[in-house]
């Protein structure tokens, strides 16, 4: 006799359930997917007046050329021409996949200072109402705070949410690679908090840049703060789509591609987030080692070997944390497939002790953190796996250096 837990019926009626539930979205929420249409946006008139300008009395390359095309421009070019180039083009230069990395910080603090200006002056607009006014005020303090002595932005676009990317450690430098990509209502003024610090993109990523340092103190880590596409706002039917997961998937292999040296990159990925690691999988360069999920409402897939990637899969999930209350399907293109967390989906399952809930996986003395440490810094056979057998370890080698 087969139970109702696992019966087709049931089967059928979570499915039911789903669509309705994002049709409920639909009526309450709207659809979201034209909203924002407007004009040239800063960083594409920065483009469009790249694509005129010259250096040397020759044209420029096509921004959206090869980063290693892109990349032997730039290192043809003199100090001085380098330079000009930013001063004309910040945004063009600040964004651009192949420029040398502290090119891109120097263009993206005077896009920034820009952008600052911007806002100040719209702090005082007439025109707009004391809410608009109040949003240019924390849009204007943001800016400012990330252009303090010391901050390595690596992308940066100020229209409409915003997009953002920071660096912590030296990326030229770096043994390892880390990117953390965040989850829904990532923006701007939500990159960083003050309250409930490490579940915000910066605080994620400074937890995990500290916790690598200790994990293997002669590592050279690098960890990337990376919001730099358009997640999706609240649970609408944005994020039970994969229409931002495409658009995000396309830069994060950009980004990925674009990463100065050879040295192997992990990639940890934060609810929506590795919706967005997942849909990016198959394309991502071989250089990515691992692809680390925790919380996930599923990778577009119904089983690990179906990213066609030749990263490891790792997969983690706090007992409390709601998102397991999530029906793990996909029909007609909503939901996003099955929990990476079950047997047969394939993953290495981690332990998430001490995560308490879906947003504290980056949390000080979790084991979630610890795990994803000795993920960043290669220590692979000292990772703690969910289940005693330690299963999670199998055919993996690897330690902690000293």
């Amino acid at each position: 006799m087969t139970s109702f837990d696992t019966s087709p019926q049931l089967n059928v009626w979570r499915a039911l359930l789903a669509l309705a539930v994002v049709f409920v979205m639909l009526a309450t929420t709207g659809w979201t997917a034209l909203r924002n249409q407007r004009g040239d946006t800063p960083l594409q008139a920065s483009l469009s007046a790249w694509e005129h300008g010259r250096v040397g009395g020759h044209r420029l390359p096509d921004p959206q050329a090869q980063p290693k095309k892109l990349a032997r421009f730039f290192a043809s070019l003199t100090e001085r021409e380098r330079a000009s180039l930013v001063r004309k083009y910040p945004l063009a230069v600040g964004n651009m996949n192949g420029a040398p990395v502290e090119l891109r910080y120097r263009a993206n603090r005077l896009a920034l200072a820009k952008a600052r200006e911007v806002e100040r002056e719209r702090m005082h607009d007439k025109r707009l109402t004391q809410a608009g006014k109040h949003e240019a005020g924390r849009r204007m303090h943001r800016f400012d705070d990330l252009m303090d002595k010391g901050r390595r932005i690596l992308a940066f676009d100020p229209d409409g949410s915003g997009r953002v990317a920071e660096v912590f450690g030296d990326l030229r430098k770096a043994d390892r690679v880390s990117v953390v990509v965040p989850g829904v209502d990532t923006d701007l003024l939500t990159f960083q908090r003050t309250n409930r610090e490490y579940s915000a993109p910066v605080g994620m990523a400074k937890s995990l840049y500290a916790a690598e340092r200790t994990t293997s103190p002669s590592t050279r880590t690098a960890v990337i703060a990376w919001a730099d596409y358009t997640a999706p706002s609240g649970l609408g039917i944005d994020s039970a789509t994969a229409m931002r997961a495409k658009e995000g998937a396309g830069r994060l292999n950009a980004l990925v591609r674009a990463l100065p040296g050879s040295s192997p990159v992990s990639l940890f990925c934060h609810s929506y987030g590795s919706v967005v690691c997942g849909v990016a999988a198959h394309e991502l360069p071989g250089r990515v080692a691992d692809i680390a999920v925790a919380g996930s409402p599923g990778m577009r897939v119904q089983k690990a070997d179906q990213l066609h990637t030749t990263a490891r899969v790792w997969a983690m999930r706090d007992a409390d944390d709601w998102i397991q209350d999530v029906p793990y399907l996909e029909v007609g293109g909503l939901g996003h497939g099955a929990d990476p967390m079950s047997a047969g989906f394939g993953a290495r399952v981690l332990s998430a002790q001490g995560a308490k809930g879906h947003a504290g996986y980056f949390e000080p003395g979790t084991a979630s953190l610890m795990n994803f440490a000795e993920i960043g810094v290669g220590a692979y056979r000292s990772v703690h796996c969910a289940h005693q057998d330690g299963v999670c370890r199998t055919g993996l080698s690897g330690t902690a250096a000293a």
